[in-house]
């Protein structure tokens, strides 16, 4: 699928979308925005609404804003805002001129708190936050009107200034909107629309001491910036009704419209904020751009390419109600985008020494090999090949099972690129009894094409020569979590992390050619899988490789699908 195909598909807001345009709404135009809080590092489930999106205003011709809503200075800094602009511009979209912040708007934010009061539509509470909550009622019994909900204009115009003057502790007041304290929806039950904050902004510094609650900041921030249509995902659809009642109080015209789309979930992984902070705090992970971890700078350290991320989210597309999707989709999808961008290339995790009796000794043999089968383009590579070899140690059985087409004794077997070689002989550890090496002949008239004689040679197997290849550390990463749903473990959820979710492999070897690969290369490793430089730790003279992918989907036959 392609970003074209993702953009031209309809689903019930473009529907939306294409209905406005046709009664005119807004003169017709289009502005979406992604609006994250810089509270931690974006992950997959903000990849689907960033191109959901972005995806929209390049479909219509419209706009998409970045904006930080930054309204809350607890947790937040530069660095996530730094992550956040990083990952929107990797995967492939551009705001141009158009990145904001919601604290940009407090005294815009402020000045609508002032409306409001005037208005009689908010006041000063002096309950505690428990108090509010006890106050606020049940699903089932309607709540009860706070005693400062009376308090006059002046009264409360007096308290507020004071508040923002930092004349109160942190909980002393908070600022409601009046509304109903009977509606059946709890969250039209007078909401808190301001609250006291005794903390630095990373943006404002002190200046600022009353911070607005998301719901106040978040619709007004979408008409400041003149959103027309305000997408986000289910949790939210319960505080839409506040969301039109703020932005009818206080907007005139062209008010922002909320949509709500079904958030993504993905097995084997958490999604929520909470609990990959969790991860990392507790060290379970090494950082949020752990390859392991479903954050987008993870993924990108993994290898994911951007491609392969739009075109699972548009794979998936938009609904109404959520459902579990399978994590195998995104590897499928991954390993579709590599299968035609990765170069081959020839590498040894466990190794077994090749000892090649008949192959002269100090020969270094240069073998000319494609860098991808399919796609000749992406031209060729030449590999050293010598009397010392390095396979798999998999790839050889001295007592193998029927039908085995690899090396072993009495049987030949095909080097990648190379030569038909035979079994001979083999070397034990004299202490552990362990093989330490294997002695074969090759035929030298088999080079890279089929024997010349009638001998039938079934397997092929990779390797790389002992003398020439690059020692490196392979990093084998695997799924973080057992079961399908960790996020079903309330409060537990870590009891089902994968202990076997990285296996380092500190001697393994890789071809020669790789010595001087650029961080974030990928590569398809023969009969391995997809692999790619790592971005923080390689180095040339210590080369680390991150496992993007198996070249197959080795979980759904482990659960039996």
């Amino acid at each position: 699928m392609t970003q074209q195909d993702i953009q031209a598909s309809s689903d019930f807001i473009r529907e939306i979308i294409d209905e406005d345009i046709k009664i005119n709404k807004h003169s017709g135009k289009v502005a979406t925005r992604f609006p994250p809080e810089p509270n931690g590092y974006l992950h997959i489930g903000h990849a689907k609404s960033i191109c959901l999106n972005f995806g929209i205003a390049k479909q219509y011709k419209g706009t998409c804003n970045l904006r930080m809503d930054d309204t809350d200075p607890a947790g937040e800094s530069l660095e996530y805002v730094d992550s956040i602009i990083q990952d929107v511009r990797w995967l492939g979209f551009d705001w141009e001129d158009r990145l904001f912040y919601a604290s940009d708007y407090f005294e815009a934010l402020y000045a609508f708190a002032i409306q409001l009061i005037k208005a009689g539509k908010a006041y000063v509470c002096s309950l505690t936050a428990d108090e509010i909550r006890e106050y606020r009622g049940t699903l089932i019994e309607p709540g009860q009107e706070s005693p400062y909900r009376n308090r006059s204009i002046e009264e409360n115009l007096d308290l507020f200034a004071r508040m923002r003057a930092g004349e109160f502790e942190d909980g002393t007041h908070v600022l409601r909107a009046k509304i109903d304290m009977a509606s059946p929806n709890i969250v039209m039950r007078d909401p808190v629309i301001y609250r006291i904050k005794h903390a630095p902004h990373y943006r404002t510094g002190n200046k600022w001491v009353v911070y607005p609650m998301y719901d106040f900041a978040h619709c007004l921030s979408d008409s400041i910036e003149n959103i027309t249509h305000s997408i986000c995902t289910l949790e939210f659809e319960n505080n839409r009704p506040l969301y039109d009642w703020i932005v009818n109080q206080l907007i005139d015209k062209n008010r922002p419209r909320q949509i709500e789309f079904a958030r993504l979930n993905v097995s084997y992984t958490v999604l929520s904020k909470r609990r990959l902070i969790e991860l990392v705090e507790n060290k379970y992970v090494a950082g949020w751009d752990d390859p392991r971890m479903p954050t987008i700078a993870g993924m990108r350290r993994r290898g994911y390419t951007p491609d392969a991320i739009r075109n699972f989210c548009g794979k998936i597309g938009v609904a109404k109600n959520e459902n579990l999707v399978d994590v195998s989709l995104l590897e499928a999808c991954v390993r579709d985008d590599l299968n035609e961008k990765a170069p081959r290339a020839m590498a040894v995790l466990r190794p077994l020494i090749v000892i090649i009796d008949n192959y002269p000794d100090g020969q270094i043999e240069k073998i000319k090999c494609a860098n991808h089968p399919q796609n000749p383009e992406m031209g060729t590579r030449t590999v050293p090949f010598s009397k010392r070899l390095f396979i798999e140690r998999e790839d050889f059985e001295e007592n193998p099972p029927k039908k085995y087409k690899r090396l072993a004794p009495g049987k030949e077997v095909r080097l990648r690129n190379a030569y038909v070689i035979r079994f001979e002989r083999l070397i034990r550890d004299e202490k552990t009894g362990e093989i330490s090496a294997i002695h074969c002949t090759y035929a030298p008239e088999t080079l890279n094409g089929p024997p010349s004689d009638d001998r039938k040679v079934e397997g092929v197997i990779h390797w790389v020569s002992a003398d020439q290849a690059i020692q490196a550390e392979i990093r084998l990463y695997d799924r973080l979590f057992n079961v399908p749903n960790p996020a079903a473990y309330e409060g537990e959820f870590t009891t089902s992390l994968n202990n076997n979710s990285l296996e380092v492999v500190t001697d393994a070897y890789v071809e020669a050619s790789l010595k001087n690969s650029a961080p974030g290369n990928s590569y398809q490793f023969e009969r391995l899988g997809y692999f790619c430089v790592d971005i923080k730790d390689s180095s040339p003279n210590k080369p680390v490789f991150n496992r993007i992918v198996p070249l197959r989907d080795s979980w759904g036959k482990i659960a039996g699908r």
